[in-house]
């Protein structure tokens, strides 16, 4: 019974929020489709102007997997990964979420049809993509559609938050599941 309620609740939130906007400014006496083309215009806008850093991003993050130097810099740190039982197929999905997350589902799906989904692997690859963020593609396309040139502390705090989010997933799957 509840989860109906909470069904029929969540299919008509949406369409109820948009019919209360309309409603509040139609009593306000805005101009309701001028103002949304106007807004379609604006986001046009941002979307040509960010359309340059979405393909620099998806370039770099082929150009590093096909390179082959995202599986060196894996081969590289292995003995440090073995230690603290991190799977090096994880740890590349990780690094690739940073970047793409398109590319990191991806990657995801390639350790699901090795390993399995329910695998202890499948598991961590999910929780990954689950709790990490795409930093870059998010610095470059929010930081690129406002104009900001310096984004200072944005990447390495972003990237602290990925490698904190990864190393919790890996332990609390492999605690729950290994």
């Amino acid at each position: 019974m509840f989860v109906n309620a909470v069904t029929h609740l969540s299919m008509w939130a949406v369409p109820f929020i948009m019919f209360i906007i309309l409603i509040h400014g139609y009593i306000k006496g805005v101009k309701i489709f001028e103002v949304f083309v106007d807004g379609a215009k604006e986001g046009l806008m941002i979307a040509v102007k960010i359309i340059p850093f979405i393909i620099g991003i998806y370039v770099a993050v082929g150009i590093f997997r096909e390179s082959g130097a995202i599986y060196l810099f894996i081969k590289l740190i292995d003995p440090i990964l073995k230690v603290f039982h991190i799977p090096g197929e994880i740890l590349l999905v990780s690094i690739t979420r940073s970047l793409s997350g398109p590319a990191a589902l991806g990657m995801a799906m390639e350790v699901f049809d090795t390993y399995g989904p329910d695998s202890l692997f499948g598991r961590m690859a999910a929780a990954v993509v689950g709790s990490t963020d795409t930093t870059f593609y998010i610095i470059a396309i929010y930081f690129a559609s406002i104009g900001v040139k310096k984004t200072k502390y944005a990447i390495p705090v972003g990237l602290m938050a990925d490698f904190a989010a990864f190393l919790g997933a890996v332990y609390i799957v492999e605690r729950l599941y290994g």
